[in-house]
Order: structure tokens, then sequence, then C-alpha cells
């Protein structure tokens, strides 16, 4: 399995990490799909090149390929949604909020899969790039299908894992060059 591959590139420091990897490899709160969506999306929010592969080799013995799109269209909404919603966050004149976003994001009215699962995977992402109001609206939208926070933290913790995972994998990368 490609987990194991993945927590191959933990070195002895990142035992945690690796341990981490594992059992939420094997989580049984989440459906599959959400699961293996949370670990795509967040695998190409991250976008280290071992990570990525690894991650999508193992999502892809679960997923299917409309699913698959799906989690990487999440990070793609989501990488350019929260630049774009934190800045209107953290600036102090909120006249900007106001103001139309105009920013293309068809997807969000047809993602390819159950909206609820679409809407755990962009929280996730939104976990690994730290914009708060993004974070709160996603997991109202999720309380809106039902979705217990159980899935939420979930959710949460595999971001968490995926970015850890992804800067040891860079760092250690870095230190071979």
């Amino acid at each position: 399995m490609s987990i194991d591959a993945l927590r191959d590139l933990m070195p002895a420091y990142a035992k945690d990490i690796s341990l981490n990897l594992s059992s939420l490899a094997s989580e049984t709160v989440l459906s599959d799909q959400q699961k293996w969506g949370c670990f795509l999306a967040c695998a190409h929010a991250v976008g280290v090149a071992p990570v990525v592969r690894l991650i999508t080799a193992a999502a892809g013995e679960v997923l299917t390929p409309e699913a698959a799109s799906a989690a990487k269209s999440a990070a793609a909404i989501m990488g350019m949604n929260n630049i774009y919603y934190r800045g209107l966050h953290l600036m102090q004149n909120t006249e900007y909020t106001t103001l139309p976003a105009r920013l293309r994001m068809n997807v969000l009215a047809n993602p390819g899969v159950d909206k609820a699962d679409f809407e755990l995977w962009e929280l996730a992402v939104s976990t690994l790039n730290g914009c708060g109001s993004c974070m709160d609206a996603h997991e109202a939208a999720l309380k809106t299908h039902g979705v217990p926070n159980t899935h939420v933290q979930a959710a949460m913790r595999i971001a968490a894992v995926v970015h850890a995972a992804s800067r040891i994998a860079a760092s250690e990368a870095a230190l071979a060059d």
C-alpha cells in the first residue's frame, strides 16, 4: 500500500507522523470516499511531489475517477478561495467584503460527488491553508448536511498529518540534494 511507502519516507524523528498516517489510513469514522478524498485533496493542496504520488496511488485504489477529480477540484478551488477570503478577513477595511468576489467557482455547483463529501474536502484544504472564515463556512454547510463533529475533526486531522508528512518529505529531499 502506498501509505506504507509514504510512512517509509518518514525519518525516525517523525515516528509520530508515520504512526498517525497509519491510524488515519485505517480510520473508520469517515467513509472510504470521504477519507481518501481528504487525503488526496490535502496532498494536492500541499503539492509535495512524492506525497502527491503516493497518496494518489493509495486513493486510486478506493476513489472513482470522478471522486478523485472532485478531490483535486476541492484543492484547486480552495487554493484560490482561501487566499481571497483570508485576505478579506485580515483586512481592517470591511468595505471589501461588500464587493462581489468576481472569481469563477463553477465547480461548487456540481462537484461530481455528494455535496457533503466535497464540503468536507474543502474544509480539510481550508484547514491546511489557514482560512478561518472558509473553515467556518464549510463547517456550517456540513452541519446542514447532518455531518457530525467527529467527521469534521477527522478531516482536520488528515489535513494536519498530510501537511506534516509533506513538509518532512520536502525537507528530507532538500537534505539529499
